[in-house]
């Protein structure tokens, strides 16, 4: 018998395409997304019954709690939950804006947050469960034109690294879950080069296998992963002009 898995942003991109996958393996999926519409167009092309939509806003606590509480009472306990809503726009000094951080903040960082707060004491009361949490490798270090967009990758970092022993003492799984550049309709927005530029297919397929191990961190591309990670470790003297080099400012 399937696992019941709940994914947010389910409607399009990397949440879309991991129902596919669940779909496959024979689990139900529990598909969340703000638009009705796009996740209707979605159930029509999968035309699987065990795909179920339900519309929900994560940054609405109260319509997150409502939510999971109507799943678990009609189909029972949520084995694995994906979140994986998020959003993304440039935040370039010249046009700063604060309403587009604000905005990726509520999405990328509360909508999460909300969304544990309403699955974990369930989890914790049943010893048992699988949280998994949107991150990037963006959060790595800070990045030109994505100051909104790194800090709230690195902000659901060091969330789930904050969780993860209590919960592994509750016998709850938690990763996070940092991919590269995935063609999906936010990386549209992009007017830049973007390396190792993933099909989305292939980007989820890498995040169920590393769901099926016990890292906690799925990064991928690994090659992308290990450049990024030593800028991460690079003194600022270093990383500030190579950094402005790489990118022409």
């Amino acid at each position: 018998m399937g696992q019941l898995v709940l994914i947010t942003g389910a409607s399009s991109g990397i949440g879309a395409a991991l129902s596919r996958l669940f779909l496959e393996r024979g689990d139900t999926v529990i598909a969340c997304a703000r638009s009705r519409d796009k996740l209707d167009v979605t159930a029509a092309r999968l035309n699987n019954e065990r795909f179920v939509p339900m519309s929900l806003d994560v940054t609405d606590i109260s319509a997150v709690e409502k939510t999971v509480a109507a799943i678990e009472d009609r189909h029972g306990a949520i084995d694995l939950a994906v979140l994986n809503a998020g959003t993304y726009s440039p935040t370039p000094a010249d046009s700063f804006g604060a309403s587009a951080v604000h905005t990726m903040m509520d999405v990328n960082v509360i909508g999460i947050s909300n969304m544990l707060a309403a699955l974990m004491p369930g989890m914790i009361e049943r010893g048992r469960g699988q949280l998994a949490l949107m991150s990037s490798v963006a959060a790595y270090r800070g990045l030109p034109m994505a100051a909104g967009y790194s800090a709230s990758k690195a902000a659901v970092i060091a969330m789930g690294e904050s969780l993860k022993a209590e919960l592994d003492g509750h016998g709850v799984k938690l990763q996070v879950i940092c991919p590269g550049f995935v063609k999906t309709p936010l990386t549209e927005q992009n007017s830049f080069p973007m390396p190792y530029l993933m099909e989305v297919e292939d980007a989820a397929r890498r995040i169920m296998k590393g769901l099926e191990s016990s890292r906690f961190q799925i990064a991928f591309p690994r090659r992308f992963v290990f450049q990024l990670k030593l800028l991460q470790m690079m003194p600022d003297a270093l990383y500030f002009p190579l950094i402005k080099k790489a990118t022409g400012l």
